[in-house]
């Protein structure tokens, strides 16, 4: 319904209860009594007065109609958020989108197939959280922390995740992800990010990762290398910018036209890579691996 729609109906509303006609008749009554009336009069005002606010909430109601949600919205507190997860119907997802959630303490809830698409959850605590099958697209989420949360088959297209802690998140239900199990960063901004998990298969085309925080931390690895991987994941158009990526796996990835200029690629695996027209650009690549790696109008890397 459009702005001019709902004034409309609500003026028809008015004209309906307090109509010329009306007023027409009423005075054709007062006129033939010979008299006047103070009870009639008054009556009149007040019916004047009432049908006033009626119109006047009925142009209300109109403008709720049409505000954005981000004017209407109010933070919901963690009991609030559990309340409506429980009692949305079985096989129907939560909503909770265009919501401000920012700064929530939302710890370990399920959020699994519900629509957070343009929902504040910046700041939001949301270790172990599941968002398994959920849609976050569009969602704000700077600063947020998703440490061990669940983002099996999520939707993260062109939400803001800038500065958020996505460290050892669950991606699959078994060892490797499956095509099914992907998520969905595409367009998404990750600036700045603290990241250790695996994208692997994941859709992260357009993605600003540019001074990403993925470098493997030598000194906590008694239990063997524990890597950010982007191993098979498309990250065509993606910006690396200045990002720490020392060890981190990009087996077999979609790389075209990445942009790496300034970041430490120091040990990083790009065999099998798809690097077609990737700016290197001041990159730094010692120890870097680019096994059978396509390398076509690469910018920045030297020969090799």
């Amino acid at each position: 319904m459009t702005a001019a729609e709902s004034v409309h109906l609500a003026w028809l509303s008015y004209d309906v209860i307090a109509s010329p006609a009306g007023a027409a008749r009423d005075a054709a009554l007062l006129n033939a009594s010979g008299t006047h009336c103070p009870r009639f009069t008054k009556w009149r005002a007040w019916c004047s007065e009432q049908n006033m606010r009626l119109t006047l909430n009925l142009l209300w109601i109109s403008w709720l109609m049409l505000a954005p949600s981000t004017v209407l919205a109010a933070e919901l507190t963690r009991l609030e958020v559990q309340s409506l997860l429980a009692s949305t119907p079985a096989g129907q997802a939560a909503s909770f989108a265009g919501m401000s959630l920012s700064g929530a303490d939302l710890h370990d809830l399920d959020f699994s197939n519900a629509d957070l698409s343009g929902a504040d959850l910046s700041g939001a605590d949301l270790r172990g959280a599941k968002f398994v099958g959920s849609k976050l697209i569009g969602a704000k989420l700077p600063g947020a922390r998703l440490n061990l949360a669940w983002i099996i088959g999520a939707d993260f297209s062109h939400a803001d995740l800038s500065g958020a802690i996505l460290e050892t998140l669950v991606v699959s239900a078994g060892l490797e992800t499956l095509p099914q199990e992907a998520a969905s960063f595409v367009g998404a901004n990750l600036s700045g990010a603290k990241v250790t998990a695996r994208f692997s298969l994941d859709d992260m085309h357009g993605a600003n990762l540019s001074h990403l925080q993925a470098s493997v931390d030598m000194r906590n690895q008694s239990m063997g290398l524990i890597r950010t991987d982007f191993s098979r994941a498309n990250l065509a158009d993606a910006n690396f910018e200045g990002a720490e990526l020392a060890y981190v796996n990009f087996e077999f990835a979609k790389l075209q036209r990445a942009h790496f200029s300034g970041a430490d690629l120091s040990n990083a695996d790009f065999a099998g890579a798809d690097l077609t027209e990737a700016n290197l650009t001041g990159a730094k690549t010692t120890g870097a691996k680019f096994t059978s790696a396509i390398l076509d109008g690469v910018k920045g890397l030297s020969p090799r």
